[in-house]
């Protein structure tokens, strides 16, 4: 026997009477089917109501609700009901308005996006901070965006009556739906916005369109199938408009600024980010100039191999010093170490030497479980753990050995 979904007549119904026809489990959990329920279970991109199901004064959490089979609503329980109890269900009128307001508030956009651009809607999530329409479209501008939300707000503004009723398919085929779906038999429940959408849907809504409240669009992305829009109605839009402000708020206060020119701040702070990087960079290339030269004039031999372990720096500035060694001049080796970090080992050789960094460093790292490589003139490998300067000297003595 299908459960009778009381919701369909009353979307504002949260206390009813019922029976339990069956006491069952569904993938591992206690479930019961009533033989009428108010709870709305996930479908068409609506998710479910939860609440309680009191019996003899005890409350039992509903926790989730689906479509079952043969038209029956599959209720998720925290304990077991057996079956024939009589039950008193309270649906969480909080969540249920909530999802009213989201779900009416989507009729609406996707209605305005059709009567302002010819987009229709493909898809519709409800999450839980945000909801989103997916759109057949290839793109979407800032600028219809703020038409559609404009549009959608004054059609709630107006408060044009929201109606449902129940009528055939080849009926419903003749009244223009924004979108008939795919059932074949049977009436078609059409929610009507008046004058403004007509859509077959089974889920809740709002008496009239005043109740949704507000419609905030809050960003656009391109998926696979067109655009998706991002947005928020009733109080999730105050929630989420207030969360906004007081981040902006705080935001320009680290700026001493107003929220309205926070963009300008951060444009501004971050040019001088772009300037301290590049001068810190041509600071650190002198340093490194600097070092090289030190260590050039200290060095005897041919090739001359320098080794060298840098615990206060890290890998980049090694890195940046092994190339200033092996370009000043032709017959350079640079085995170069840093532990400030995870430890980073750096290989670099003079242009035109006959050893092969790489492989060289891959040896080393190999023997280390370490990771790394590169090319013949420049590797880079870090090691796991921690290393202290005289064990990295000593390997890169070993290194240094094996050229």
């Amino acid at each position: 026997m299908p459960t009778e979904r009381l919701y369909y007549h009353d979307s504002y119904l949260f206390s009813f009477d019922a029976r339990v026809i069956e006491s069952t489990e569904h993938q591992g959990r206690h479930a019961v089917v009533l033989d009428r329920t108010a709870f709305y279970p996930t479908s068409g991109g609506q998710v479910y109501d939860t609440g309680m199901l009191i019996v003899n004064g005890n409350q039992i959490p509903v926790l989730e609700v689906s479509d079952g089979e043969d038209g029956r609503v599959v209720h998720i329980t925290q304990s077991p009901i057996p079956e024939g109890t009589s039950v008193h269900g309270e649906v969480d009128a909080q969540r249920r308005v909530d999802h009213i307001q989201q779900h009416t508030g989507q009729h609406v956009l996707s209605a305005a996006f059709i009567e302002l651009f010819n987009m229709s809607t493909v898809s519709f999530h409800m999450g839980t901070e945000s909801c989103t329409i997916d759109m057949d479209t290839p793109s979407l501008t800032t600028a219809q965006m703020e038409k559609a939300e404009r549009l959608a707000n004054e059609v709630i503004a107006q408060d044009r009556p929201v109606e449902i009723r129940f009528v055939p398919l080849e009926e419903a085929r003749q009244l223009g739906l924004r979108k008939l779906p795919p059932k074949q038999t049977g009436d078609l429940r059409l929610v009507e916005i008046k004058d403004f959408d007509l859509c077959a849907c089974g889920g809740t809504h709002v008496r009239a369109a005043g109740q949704i409240g507000c419609i905030l669009l809050r960003k656009v992305e391109k998926v696979k199938q067109g655009m998706r829009v991002e947005f928020v109605c009733g109080l999730r839009a105050v929630a989420m408009a207030r969360k906004d402000y007081s981040t902006l708020t705080e935001s320009a206060g680290l700026y001493s600024a107003h929220i309205h020119e926070l963009p300008q701040q951060i444009r501004k702070a971050q040019e001088e980010t772009r300037a301290a990087a590049k001068a810190q960079h041509k600071l650190l290339e002198e340093l490194a100039e600097l070092h090289a030269d030190k260590l050039l004039a200290s060095t005897q031999g041919s090739p001359r191999k320098i080794t060298a372990v840098l615990p206060d720096r890290d890998a980049a500035y090694i890195k940046l010093l092994a190339q200033k060694l092996t370009a000043a001049t032709n017959d350079v080796v640079a085995l170069l170490a840093s532990c400030a970090g995870q430890t980073t080992l750096v290989f670099a050789q003079s242009a035109g030497l006959k050893s092969n960094m790489g492989q060289l460093l891959k040896q080393i790292l190999s023997e280390r479980a370490g990771r790394g490589g590169g090319s013949a003139e420049l590797a880079q490998g870090g090691l796991p753990g921690n290393h202290d300067v005289a064990g990295l000297q000593t390997l890169l003595r070993e290194a240094a050995a094996r050229l």
